[in-house]
């Protein structure tokens, strides 16, 4: 079997760096894929990633950096996929080598655009990899936060248990928990779900329309979750676990929420495309909103909170008019 503690984080944003902490608590070393030769440059002369997670130090003699992905995949045993989705398949278009014996832990919380696969999936048909040795990582749990060394709480699915526990220990520190589940589908959709959630909490948070209404919004959103988890990726689950409520729940409200932000801006008065503009990480739940809305397509579940996001997001629809559709549907 391959060393767990063989591993390689790829992607350069805030989650891979906060991930990338919190394995160098119990590994001695990493090795660490960032497409940027200059980042890499500066992360070294610097001791902390130069764009995120500024405050974060890192030991730099323990991280072999590189931007060559194929020599990263080559030397170790474990894959941490911790990219933007948007961005996901033109980074692993580049891999040449054969990754059907390595170990896929995928962090991204989002779906390859275009082919609309979770990131398990994609990497089971594009590259051969054994889906009993995917793992998936979720939250609650905000890379600012790790960052900040406040409480961590994260679930890891895998169907092998065994696997989860171990990786689960990789991660575990005095500030750090892991939480084992074999849910591993359904962990995934519900990632890119809350995504989605978050916008349209944030466009109530910005057109100034109170707690009450979002309160309404989550509480909502939560059943539509379930009802969209017991179609695409049946299993049995209990939806107020913690990868699920309370992943939505931080994902919608809290202050450090990228989508709740670019939601906010236009619950304010911006246009879509500027408040893209205007954001400096990726809201994937603008990329979520149309690969779900593909999907649900074929399986045909109630969603209208999905739906809102999607008419304000795509077809240009007021929000004020998305809304008032979308709270008719409320319970």
């Amino acid at each position: 079997m391959n060393s767990l503690d063989n591993i390689a984080v790829l992607g350069g944003g805030s989650w891979a760096t906060a991930l990338s902490r919190l394995l160098l608590q119990n590994c001695k070393t990493i090795t660490w894929y960032m497409r940027r030769d200059d980042r890499i440059e500066e992360f070294i002369r610097l001791g902390h990633n130069p764009a995120y997670l500024t405050d974060v130090m890192f030991d730099t003699n323990r991280i072999d950096f590189s931007s060559d992905i194929n020599y990263v995949c080559d030397k170790a045993d474990v894959l941490l996929l911790a990219m933007p989705s948007p961005y996901f398949k033109s980074h692993t278009e580049k891999i040449a080598i054969d990754l059907s014996g390595k170990t896929i832990v995928s962090a991204v919380k989002g779906i390859v655009p275009d082919e609309n696969q979770i990131i398990t999936d994609y990497m089971v048909d594009h590259f051969g990899v054994d889906p009993m040795r995917e793992i998936v990582i979720s939250g609650p749990c905000h890379a600012e936060e790790v960052a900040l060394d406040r409480p961590s709480f994260l679930t890891i699915g895998c169907h092998d248990h065994d696997l989860a526990l171990n990786f689960g220990k990789l991660i575990e520190g005095k500030r750090s928990h892991a939480i084992i589940s074999a849910d591993v589908e359904g962990i995934e959709y519900a990632a890119v779900l809350k995504n989605i959630y978050a916008i349209a909490s944030g466009i109530i948070h910005g057109m100034k329309l109170g707690d009450n209404f979002s309160a309404m919004l989550v509480s909502n959103a939560l059943r539509e979750m379930d009802r969209f988890l017991a179609a695409a990726a049946p299993a049995q689950r209990n939806i107020s676990d913690s990868v699920y409520l309370g992943d939505l729940l931080v994902t919608a409200y809290s202050r450090f929420s990228r989508n709740h932000n670019f939601g906010s801006m236009i619950g304010k008065g911006y246009s879509v495309k500027n408040a893209r503009m205007e954001m400096e990480q990726t809201a994937e739940g603008y990329y979520a909103a149309k690969c779900i809305t593909d999907i649900n397509a074929t399986l045909g579940v109630d969603m209208p909170i999905l739906n809102c996001v999607y008419d304000i997001l795509y077809r240009n629809i007021q929000p004020a008019k998305a809304l008032n559709r979308m709270s008719a549907t409320f319970c």
